[in-house]
């Protein structure tokens, strides 16, 4: 393929110190697409030593201005402009989601550079507030913001290009320097987003892609005793190694995990709007998205006209590979594959498990649904359960999957009880024509973001993340640049004025 598959280390493509390599297939083939450097803690060394001599450097870091960076993120928004066809074909080349989805991540990336850049120059605004101490004058304390310093980021594979986004862009709105640790299952469109930020105008060393593996590249990044930040996204049990790590240093850490995340549907709620949001919720990106509301809660009332029809939208979805000309010109909604073959393991061990369980299938659960689909692909059907216990395995883990689980409630307080009892807290949604209703149930919901009649909507002006084992800290808007930026406290003493204590 024509695209770089070297690690981009200050400022410029290298092979990996070791030459070690690893694949990247193609989901809807299983087909090899790619051979893309391994790095390890060699790499990584000098990737981290390249951002902290950046940090330090006369034009980035510490000596730059909300302004400067400004003007970088907007001529980066430019050229992902110029070239989101190009990047939204390789993601879902490299992810298998269609291009419909990937395009919209674009989108997204190019509305995250504006916004930052916006919030770069404010942070210039609010420079040296004067903060009221009580002393009448005696003392003029004020508040500095600066770069947190060198940030270690670890994205997903779920949305290859928009969490390199998510991360790359407020680290840069803040003066950071970052080393970014992409998933070595969809590494590609991250190492074109180094070069892109290049071209922009970013100073060599100020990002760095270092493609690798986890417990060889994200290990050694996020152990780094240079590091001062960690920011990461994926699943609970890597957060706890990397937390365990980050306590080494000590270091800031954010973690935007997992989700089981909830969907109310009252008795007054409009049934077709619903179902559409339905499957936003749990089919977008093949199910493989963290805030996925893939626990449905339906009034018994509407259960039966809900439910009648979901089957009937779901039957109507086209799956294959996402990029063939077939696909590209089915005008009805259509789904890709899944990641890879671990992932497509995992899945369908999920529902054979639900099978053997004896749980009711309401749609899907049988590969004979994708039998006419090329069998080296990884293709699961959209799946509906009805009335899983809510001890089961399916209704209580993540699946990351397009696996949806349905039950009835008679109650308010029984849906709020039941969306609860969880221990993730990332997302929920609520559907009523009850406005007040909306927002009494979405204020008991234990979790980080509330839907009213939707799901699935994310902007990059307002903060993102979860609560419990969802993770914490927040990415997006102010927030966002908050989690990238130090506070200083800046204190002078009035002319000849003395405590007097000694």
């Amino acid at each position: 393929m024509s695209h770089e598959t070297r690690a981009f280390i200050n400022g410029k493509y290298v092979s990996s110190a070791q030459g070690k390599k690893f694949s990247v297939f193609n989901p809807a083939s299983g087909e090899e697409i790619a051979s893309v450097d391994a790095c390890t803690a060699e790499d990584i060394d000098i990737a981290v030593k390249a951002a902290k001599a950046a940090l330090y450097s006369e034009g980035w870091g510490y000596k730059s201005t909300g302004a400067q960076r400004a003007v970088i993120l907007r001529k980066l928004g430019g050229i992902i402009e110029a070239r989101k066809d190009e990047l939204a074909m390789l993601d879902s080349l490299d992810h298998g989601k269609p291009l419909r989805e990937a395009l919209a991540d674009m989108g997204d990336a190019i509305t995250a550079c504006s916004h930052f850049a916006d919030l770069a120059e404010k942070q210039d605004r609010d420079q040296n507030e004067v903060i009221e101490n009580g002393t009448g004058g005696d003392f003029v304390t004020t508040i500095s913001l600066e770069p947190i310093g060198v940030v270690g980021a670890i994205t997903p594979w779920n949305y290859p290009f928009l969490m390199g986004i998510w991360k790359v862009i407020p680290a840069i709105a803040a003066g950071c320097c970052t080393v970014l640790k992409p998933s070595e299952l969809a590494p590609l469109s991250c190492l074109v987003l180094a070069e892109m930020c290049l071209e922009a105008g970013l100073p060599a060393g100020a990002l760095n892609v270092v493609p690798g593996l986890g417990h060889e590249a994200g290990a050694a990044l996020v152990e780094h005793p240079d590091v001062d930040k960690v920011s990461f996204t994926g699943s609970v049990p890597t957060s706890r190694r990397i937390m365990a790590a980050a306590a080494l240093g000590p270091r800031g850490i954010s973690l935007e995990l997992g989700g089981k995340s909830p969907l109310l549907v009252f008795e007054d709620a409009d049934i077709n709007a619903t179902v559409d949001w339905i499957i936003t919720g749990i089919l977008w990106g093949s199910g493989q998205v963290c805030s996925a509301t893939s626990r449905v809660l339906v009034h018994k009332s509407v259960r039966a006209p809900l439910l009648a029809r979901l089957l009937e939208r779901v039957e109507a979805i086209k799956m294959g590979d996402s990029l063939s000309a077939d696909m590209m010109a089915h005008q009805g909604p259509t789904m890709g594959p899944v990641i890879s073959k671990g992932q497509y393991d995992k899945i369908w061990t999920y529902i054979d498990d639900a099978k053997a369980q004896g749980l009711v299938f309401a749609y899907g659960g049988s590969r004979d649904l994708v039998a006419h689909l090329p069998k080296e692909g990884f293709f699961i059907p959209p799946t509906i359960i009805v009335d899983p216990p809510t001890t089961a395995t399916v209704w209580v883990e993540e699946i990351f999957g397009p696996v949806l689980c349905i039950r009835e409630f008679s109650s308010e307080d029984e849906a709020v009880a039941v969306a609860n009892d969880s221990s993730y807290g990332l997302a929920a949604a609520v559907f009523s024509a009850d406005a007040e209703r909306c927002t009494r149930v979405g204020k008991s919901m234990r979790c980080g973001i509330v839907w009213k009649n939707c799901s699935q909507p994310a902007f990059v002006q307002a903060p993102w993340g979860g609560v419990k084992k969802s993770g914490f800290g927040r990415e997006l808007g102010r927030w966002g640049l908050e989690e990238f930026t130090s506070v200083k406290q800046v204190t002078s003493c009035a002319h000849e004025f003395s405590w007097g204590l000694w």
